[in-house]
């Protein structure tokens, strides 16, 4: 997502020194230092200009192939005090990343050992924040989403950087944090299948507010039917089916939700053969997405472990969910198996020649064949020494066999093989 300027368009200046005529192309710093949200934009608006250099924001780039340089703008207006006035609402566009950022991340992605340590860190900053949310609604204060973008933006930047880091580690939830980590993964998988789909900066982020903020209805289930080690009954279920309606509302009674963010709480659970809740919407009525947000809501439900049952294998989980007939998007499915692998990260797979082997990163230009580490022989029933083996590389004889079951072979250091003890010990 990095700018497709020509570089030598591209100015950083003070924020002091913008003028009217100026085409923003990014701001410099996190995104509540600017306090308002959009795209890159031609600067008309002497409110536009009057919030920006009143702001904590310092620099910014300007693009002068679509705006006044400084020289041009030099004589042109400064801004005058911004007048008293009712605060606006809060309407969320996209605020555009730093330059420096974006570039970091088109020509600079992390290796998936140093994103799985940044991705680590960033799930407990995650956590806290989102139970934070979760405690305020449970409470009956209004909840002010703006308060979230920060996080999604350190989520975007973190799957833009390497794709398959945060996505997997998230998966890792304990039972006690599934109800906020959950949160925090579906944040990641929307922006990964945003962009495998295609869609701008801003509406990665929007993506990734709404999957944030897509399961606050939760906050005020009762604990008891949400944590219930055994099957719920049929009153019982109906309860936590009003979840989407109860969270839909503690957005529209709090601050800053956006449109998407507010359908997406609505009609997670919906299905496109309209056997979905709460309105049993299907097929055109659903908005991208929604279609989206119901895959990655359930990919990663049924993948985490939870009080009343283990986590299925991602890979297998992937399978399944490939055999529900009507319940997802088939074009918004496919897509969401190119942004994570058929063998997702953390898949324990067998090879052709007898190893065990769990798969540690995925191939772009090879969904097949996966990075992965072999651990264990079948042919002598033993552990062998780990190796890594890149099944795309040119001469490799190796290739998966088939998925394997983790529930059959109860690996208990399966998750370190490819998380590695850093990152799980960070993840505590």
């Amino acid at each position: 997502m990095a700018s497709t300027a020509p570089a030598g368009t591209l100015k950083k200046i003070p924020v002091a020194a913008l003028r009217l005529g100026m085409h923003l192309h990014a701001i410099e710093g996190a995104w509540m230092d600017h306090g308002f949200w959009k795209t890159r934009f031609l600067l008309t608006d002497p409110l536009d200009l009057a919030r920006l250099q009143q702001g904590k924001a310092a620099e910014c780039w300007i693009d002068t192939a679509c705006g006044d340089d400084v020289a041009a703008a030099v004589t042109g207006p400064a801004v005058a005090p911004l007048p008293a006035r009712a605060a606006e609402p809060h309407v969320f566009v996209a605020a555009p990343a730093a330059l420096a950022a974006l570039a970091a991340l088109a020509d600079a992605p992390s290796s998936m050992a140093d994103e799985l340590h940044r991705a680590a860190q960033l799930c407990n900053r995650s956590r806290q924040a989102v139970n934070s949310m979760f405690n305020e609604a449970r409470l009956g204060k209004a909840v002010n989403t703006e308060h979230c973008l920060p996080l999604v933006d350190d989520i975007a930047h973190s799957v833009l950087r390497n794709p398959g880091a945060l996505v997997s580690l998230a998966r890792l939830k304990t039972q006690d944090d599934y109800s906020y980590m959950h949160s925090v993964a579906v944040c990641a998988l929307m922006v990964a299948l945003s962009r495998q789909l295609g869609l701008d900066e801003a509406q990665c982020r929007d993506a990734g507010l709404a999957g944030l903020l897509h399961d606050l209805g939760k906050a005020v289930m009762p604990s008891a039917l949400l944590n219930k080690p055994g099957k719920l009954s049929d009153l019982e279920f109906e309860v936590i089916r009003t979840h989407p309606q109860r969270g839909y509302e503690l957005l529209q009674e709090g601050q800053g939700a956006t449109a998407n963010a507010l359908d997406v709480c609505l009609h997670h659970h919906e299905r496109m053969d309209g056997r979905g809740y709460p309105h049993q919407l299907a097929g055109e009525q659903l908005t991208t997405l929604v279609r989206m947000s119901a895959v990655c809501d359930v990919y990663d439900a049924i993948t985490s472990n939870r009080c009343y049952k283990a986590g299925w294998d991602p890979a297998e989980s992937i399978a399944r969910m490939a055999s529900w007939q009507g319940h997802f998007d088939a074009d918004v499915f496919r897509a969401f198996v190119r942004s994570l692998g058929i063998y997702p990260n953390g898949s324990l797979v067998r090879l052709e020649s007898g190893k065990l082997a769990v798969v540690i990163e995925q191939n772009p230009r090879a969904m097949t064949s996966p990075r992965v580490k072999a651990f264990y022989s079948t042919r002598s029933a033993m552990p062998i020494t780990p190796v890594i083996i890149d099944l795309s590389r040119s001469g490799c004889q190796d290739r998966i066999a088939d998925r394997e079951s983790p529930a059959k072979w109860k690996f208990p250091q399966q998750d370190l093989l490819w998380a590695g003890e850093d990152a799980l010990a960070n993840m505590r």
